[in-house]
């Protein structure tokens, strides 16, 4: 195989003032889902998961260290980095929107140091709207970051509530992706997700996701946004292999009046509006049956590091069944037009 630029496109981070808040929060009551896999990275002496023994907080902290010496190990050249679930979302609207704003400072930092090596995703706070677009056109603007993260549900509420479409409308305007990355089930959601390990990316993660797609594109949201771009991980959080019953059981949910009329189909918002990265799931049926699905220009490579290892992900995509101007545009030519990430000179 040809040497290729290899763009890692879910890479999550964080910096220590996010990371000791969230230590505040999961030290607090409450019953969110979130404070399973929150304790087991930012409070060991409180972990009752496991998830401590992983260590993944010495990951998330040291982006110029360790994981710029594995990048050059497996031959990545770039992450396209994003502040970790559950993000600022957990916090107050006040307390989200300050260290949304620091996060985004402290990412655009890195991003000038290592310009060939890091692009950043900016975090905003949705439920402070109106302050989130402000930050958003900062974060593309001055900061000249690529494009946004959100982890899901904003207090059990999603991107279909008119009440967040601000973000929403910053978002097409400046032509920036948003990337949904999963968080713990709502309070809402969560009941039978909460044994077994089933509470994060086994599992819950993948229909908590896979919900908010559905109830945007149920919802009409891209109707009234038709230029937006969601970005999923996961190689499309299931949705791919249901979107044929999603799209056959919704025209008859419109026919007698349960869902509202949209102006296209389920399956066309979804190829119309949504690209997939293969974050986590290195199986190259699934992969070639999300390329077939919503086609090759849809379909990104990434790592979701440091909770998945970069080698066995490298190794996939360098085996995985698909020719070589495919490769060429999963390893990295989405990426480049999606998230604005200038391509290298010939």
């Amino acid at each position: 195989m040809t040497r290729m630029r290899r763009i890692a496109t879910e890479e999550a981070f964080s910096v220590p003032e996010v990371a000791h808040a969230l230590r505040d929060i999961v030290r607090g009551p409450s019953s969110s889902l979130d404070k399973l896999l929150c304790r087991g990275i930012y409070d060991a002496e409180t972990d009752e998961s496991g998830y401590a023994s992983m260590n993944f907080l010495d990951g998330l902290l040291d982006v110029e260290g360790e994981r710029l010496r594995q990048m050059d190990q497996y031959g990545v050249d770039m992450h396209l980095l994003s502040l970790t679930a559950p993000g600022v979302q957990m916090f107050d609207a006040d307390t989200a929107t300050d260290l949304a704003a620091l996060a985004n400072d402290r990412l655009a930092e890195v991003c000038a140091r290592h310009p060939t090596r890091f692009a950043g995703l900016a975090s905003f706070a949705p439920h402070s709207p109106k302050r989130a677009a402000r930050e958003m056109e900062r974060a593309m603007g001055p900061l000249g970051l690529n494009g946004f993260i959100v982890n899901s549900h904003t207090n059990g509420e999603y991107l279909d509530d008119p009440k967040y479409w601000d973000c929403l409308e910053a978002a097409e305007a400046l032509n920036a992706c948003i990337y949904i990355h999963p968080r713990a089930a709502s309070d809402t959601l969560k009941g039978p997700l909460q044994d077994y390990g089933m509470d994060s990316a086994m599992w819950g993660y993948g229909v908590e996701v896979g919900t908010h797609m559905v109830r945007m594109m149920a919802a009409g949201v891209f109707d009234r946004f038709p230029k937006l771009k969601i970005c999923v991980g996961h190689m499309g959080e299931a949705i791919p292999f249901w979107i044929w019953r999603i799209t056959f059981m919704n025209s008859r949910a419109q026919a007698i009046g349960r869902a509202p009329k949209t102006e296209l189909t389920m399956a066309e918002y979804f190829q119309r509006n949504f690209v997939l990265t293969t974050s986590g799931v290195e199986d190259p049926l699934a992969l070639r049956y999300a390329i077939d699905k919503v086609g090759i220009d849809n379909v990104l490579w990434s790592i979701d590091y440091p909770y998945q290892p970069m080698e066995p992900a490298v190794a996939f995509m360098d085996a995985a069944p698909v020719s070589e101007s495919e490769r060429h545009q999963l390893y990295h030519g989405n990426a480049e037009r999606i998230f604005h990430i200038a391509p290298l000179a010939d």
